[in-house]
């Protein structure tokens, strides 16, 4: 038996004519198993018969929706769009391309019915060339140790949320891969299943050499606004302390150098000059950093953290 919760399904799409029906069908079948669910496709600039295909569906399934956008602006809009609309108790997302399997959709909704509130597909055995798996690997090392969220995979399409989750987030530019951090830092529950990959059938692939590049960008990006907002300190701190660190081994290593091996300080002085450059730019981070605690002190700014105030004079 499963709970009584209401399913919706986000599918973001651009240029994928060729693996919508299948989708749908492999969509629905997973779905039979609950009695209140919706399917919302995000057409996201689609320029060949995607759109066509999308609307006959919706023409034929009353669950189905259609959101067109006027142009290509990003699978994060789509995907914030589609948590705007979206009705139901718990939220999964999943790739237009089939690469990830529309069967798993139980077992992620399951994962949330036991009490998690992110639950993130893990493409352990992916069928993707050695050219896009090796820099996810790194791409997937690096933010989890920023972030401190340990799951293998931020970037695999098939996730599920509560409904709380995705209301409470605000994600743009490139930031939909990092959703599971996100909502680390607001202090939802994250865990993630490992969830069949397969190759990749129909169309071609939406993301090319710069995607890692723009992603690390899109890192620091999460990180300050969500996990140093209320505290720039820590931030910009940590990179000065990085400078200071290493302009006292330039000043160090040229005393060491004179007391031991009794070398001239003038042999090193573009080393003493190069550290106490480097032990500027450190000091002027830290200004940075205690300049922005100083300006959200002043201002209150701070992250919203209330949900609800609930007292018996309400009632």
């Amino acid at each position: 038996m499963t709970e009584n919760h209401s399913i919706s399904i986000i599918v973001p799409v651009l240029n994928e004519e060729g693996s919508l029906e299948k989708l749908y069908l492999e969509s629905t079948n997973s779905l039979k198993i609950y009695s209140n669910w919706e399917l919302i496709f995000i057409d996201d600039g689609s320029d060949d018969e995607s759109n066509n295909i999308m609307r006959k569906l919706a023409d034929n399934d009353d669950r189905v929706s259609v959101i067109q956008f006027f142009k290509n602006f990003g699978k994060a809009d789509a995907l914030s769009e589609g948590f705007k609309q979206a009705k139901g108790d718990i939220i999964i997302t999943i790739d237009a391309d089939l690469q990830d399997d529309p069967a798993e959709i139980p077992r992620l909704i399951t994962k949330i019915q036991e009490g998690w509130d992110v639950v993130s597909g893990w493409k352990k055995d992916r069928k993707d060339p050695a050219s896009k798996r090796i820099p996810s690997k790194l791409f997937n090392l690096v933010t989890r140790i920023f972030t401190g969220i340990k799951i293998h995979d931020f970037n695999c399409g098939l996730k599920a949320y509560r409904r709380k989750v995705v209301k409470s987030i605000d994600i743009y530019g490139g930031l939909h891969r990092y959703i599971p951090a996100i909502a680390g830092q607001k202090g939802f529950s994250v865990t993630e299943i490992e969830v069949n990959h397969r190759p990749r059938e129909f169309g071609e692939t939406k993301y090319g050499g710069n995607r890692l590049f723009h992603g690390f960008f899109d890192l620091f990006t999460m990180l300050f606004t969500g996990k140093y907002f209320d505290r720039p300190l820590h931030f910009f701190g940590s990179i000065g302390l990085f400078f200071i660190i290493i302009s006292t081994g330039c000043e160090i290593f040229p005393i060491y150098d004179k007391l031991v091996n009794g070398i001239p300080f003038q042999i090193h002085f573009a080393l003493i000059v190069f550290g106490a450059m480097v032990f500027g730019l450190g000091l002027w981070f830290f200004s940075i950093g205690l300049l922005g605690e100083l300006l959200i002190k002043a201002s209150g700014t701070s992250e919203k953290k209330i949900h609800s105030v609930y007292s018996k004079k309400q009632k």
